[in-house]
């Protein structure tokens, strides 16, 4: 059973998303199933730390990113909006640069009427976890703007 809400592209949230900061990552919603959205993110010079690998904050905006996204699909978009409002991540492998794409994958630990936890796993192109992220959004009575 799907847990999306109405029509969600995920050429559209790319095309939204363009000129803002995710955009600027090239981050990119590239999969959905009936219960995960993934994302994902080139590991460039752009995304890391002067030391060559991936900076922990560029994960931390995948990580909220995909989120994010999950959490404004998974309600009425005519009524809701969702807001992070809360998250945390385990750095727990490093990504170098030029290693190619780390995904992003969220799934929801809690779908409930005024907030949401997401958990987000970000691997390597290996399949090996390079971070594990936890995001609790609010879901705010008003209109998304997504």
């Amino acid at each position: 059973m799907s847990i999306w809400f109405g029509e969600f592209t995920i050429a559209s949230a790319n095309k939204k998303s363009a000129n803002c900061l995710v955009g600027g990552l090239d981050i990119e919603l590239c999969e959905k199933g009936d219960d995960f959205l993934v994302a994902r993110m080139p590991v460039t010079e752009k995304v890391c730390q002067p030391a060559g690998v991936l900076h922990g904050g560029a994960s931390v905006v995948l990580a909220e990113t995909v989120g994010t996204w999950a959490a404004t699909m998974a309600v009425d978009r005519d009524k809701f909006h969702c807001v992070g409002i809360e998250i945390n991540a385990n750095h727990v492998r490093p990504a170098a640069d030029g290693s190619g794409f780390v995904f992003a994958t969220a799934r929801p630990a809690h779908l409930g009427r005024t907030t949401q936890v997401w958990e987000i796993e970000i691997k390597n192109e290996a399949g090996k976890t390079v971070c594990i992220s936890r995001m609790t959004v609010a879901v705010l009575a008003i209109p998304s703007q997504y």
